[in-house]
């Protein structure tokens, strides 16, 4: 057994899918306004599948989405790095990826003007009035989005659990040492999409 290892999901869980917009699926040039990993789409895809699971054994699904204002006033600093303009409110792309995810009316949706889930948004409300206590992460990116919202709940004091399968970074590099960071902060906290759809059926028996 693994130092400080828990339970793969203690107490009650919630999917918190990150970023995973329309974009993603309706561009397909090779340069993009954020680099992606290979085989970063066909990643986002996998999520449906924990997305699917979580909604049979009732384990809330939370979407999370990055927005900007067209006009660029809420992007801060965020420009000043590797990344190009992105998100803006009147582009369809920065749209939640409805058909691809099944993202439904009666979903819970966060929008969020910066990396982290929880910065400046209610998800913290949120996840107080479900009673939440794991978070499972599934989204984009690994290096950004996914890694600042971890820490945030690791500091908030949630079990952290991401879907090593259901995640793509900037670079395969990037995700490689995200995932070795989150899981440094964590004991186990990187798991395979097997492995979590085992544990939300035995957690919901």
């Amino acid at each position: 057994m693994l130092k400080n290892q828990r339970a793969l999901i203690e107490g009650k869980a919630a999917l918190i899918v990150i970023d995973i917009q329309a974009s993603t699926f309706i561009d397909d040039s090779k340069e993009r306004s954020i680099p992606n990993m290979e085989g970063f789409k066909e990643r986002m895809l996998k999520a449906r599948v924990a997305i699917d699971k979580a909604r049979e054994c009732d384990i809330p699904v939370i979407f999370i989405q990055e927005i900007h204002r067209k006009d660029l006033s809420d992007f801060g600093r965020e420009l000043d790095g590797d990344e190009d303009i992105h998100c803006l409110d009147d582009n369809p792309g920065t749209d939640i990826a409805v058909k691809e995810m099944g993202f439904r009316p009666d979903d819970y949706l966060i929008p969020k003007r910066r990396y982290s889930s929880f910065y400046g948004t209610d998800l913290e409300i949120l996840l107080r009035g479900l009673k939440v206590d794991t978070l499972i992460l599934v989204g984009a990116l690994t290096d950004v989005c996914v890694h600042y919202t971890f820490v945030d709940a690791h500091q908030g004091d949630y079990f952290c659990r991401v879907i090593e399968d259901c995640v793509g970074g900037s670079s395969i590099e990037a995700h490689e040492a995200s995932l070795k960071a989150m899981a440094y902060l964590q004991t186990g906290a990187i798991r395979s999409l097997d492995e979590m759809l085992s544990a939300m059926a035995s957690h919901n028996a």
